[in-house]
């Protein structure tokens, strides 16, 4: 089989080109773009070998694109259009201006590519973005398969939920196509159980997320007929991460934890504790289960992903009950006695699957590394995808 001639788009740190090495499906990178510059700097340390165009996608004649004789795309798009925390801009959003333009230039390309894959925010899917996408995939003739993947269907105790559309141009349909539904699971599931993880796309029907009963006087009762039994969780968000951490098919956290390093710097400040105590999703190393990174992680603390309990032995629900009876200062140290710190910038690599050899030159600070992480995706959800895909 002739190597594919892979272009990637919006290359970031270089997620879409880990996940094509360690799907084995022979290729070659002809070239990465991306204006990020930090993350250019990144891409480069790991993949000094590949041409790497540090341009907008916009500043690429049709030409250009053709000169490159590329069969397969791998993008991710900009994501602050659809997220559902953004303005949800969509087509206005002037971010959206590049993938528009991709989609303007793909039907005029000499030679259209064979395979394509896109990841996405969740949300993406409703979208008229999206809309315009699969107008395209039609127009240019490829057959094609929407998804909503989280890691934890791969046994990976983090939740990322996102969007992918894998296309090929051929008449026959993909083998696992389901027109008109996203699948919510990768398709040997989904054949078995097709009721369970399809949607239909003509109902946009959103993903129910539980919304904790909030309650800032660290009191146990709320307004409405939950209890909180500690901090701003309902009794059936507690059961639900109870079923998260007995479900033996996802692996622990401690499998993707750092030995023997400094954790100092990351333990979170005494002030970040006492402000946000009850809005921490916390978990210990045997957990299995995380909430999503953003790339906000370690600047800001709420539904920016989990902090880890570093001590074993002290039982966090009497920790939480303790505080409401307890001065300022009391608090900080009854809270403190938890030890919670950041999951450093290597262990979310390794939840995202990036390989052991992945790095970052050492002047990126922390900061920036959280940020880029955040802003990347799941290393293995898409290597199953590309598998799929090709063979």
């Amino acid at each position: 089989m002739e190597p594919l001639r892979v272009l990637e788009l919006y290359s970031g740190i270089g997620g879409m080109h880990h996940a094509l090495k360690e799907s084995c499906v022979p290729a070659q990178v002809v070239a990465a773009i991306d204006v990020n510059t930090v993350a250019n700097e990144v891409y480069e340390y790991n993949f000094p070998h590949t041409l790497l165009l540090a341009k907008t996608i916009e500043g690429i004649t049709l030409e250009e694109f053709d000169k490159l004789s590329f069969n397969m795309i791998l993008m991710s798009p900009p994501c602050q259009p659809f997220t559902r925390i953004g303005l949800q801009g969509d087509m206005t959003d002037p971010r959206t201006n590049s993938f528009l333009y991709i989609l303007d230039i793909l039907p005029r390309l000499q030679k259209l590519p064979k395979y394509i894959l896109l990841e996405n925010v969740k949300g993406f899917e409703v979208s008229s973005t999206r809309d315009l996408l699969i107008q395209t995939m039609e127009n240019c003739g490829f057959q094609y398969q929407e998804f909503l993947l989280s890691p934890t269907s791969l046994g990976i105790p983090n939740a990322r939920l996102r969007y992918f559309l894998v296309a090929k141009r051929q008449s026959e349909p993909l083998p696992f196509q389901a027109p008109g539904q996203v699948l919510m699971e990768f398709p040997k599931i989904q054949s078995e159980y097709p009721q369970k993880y399809a949607i239909d796309t003509k109902q946009k029907s959103e993903e129910k997320e539980i919304q904790p009963n909030i309650c800032f006087d660290g009191s146990t009762q709320c307004s409405g007929k939950d209890t909180v039994l500690f901090k701003l969780e309902t009794a059936e968000e507690i059961e639900r991460k109870r079923q998260q951490d007995n479900d033996i098919s996802v692996q622990m956290l401690k499998d993707f934890l750092e030995d023997d390093i400094d954790m100092n710097q990351y333990f979170l400040p005494p002030k970040s504790l006492l402000r946000y105590a009850l809005l921490l999703d916390i978990v210990r190393p045997t957990c299995r289960r995380s909430t999503c990174f953003t790339k906000g992680y370690g600047s800001y603390i709420e539904g920016t992903g989990s902090v880890l309990q570093t001590t074993e032995d002290v039982q966090i629900e009497n920790i939480y009950k303790s505080l409401p009876n307890l001065p300022q200062e009391e608090k900080i140290t009854a809270l403190s006695m938890l030890k919670l710190r950041y999951f450093t910038p290597r262990e979310i690599a390794n939840l995202l699957g990036f390989p052991p050899e992945f790095g970052f030159p050492e002047k990126i600070t922390l900061k920036q590394c959280y940020r880029l992480l955040g802003n990347s995706l799941n290393v293995h959800v898409v290597s199953k995808l590309i598998k799929m895909l090709c063979e």
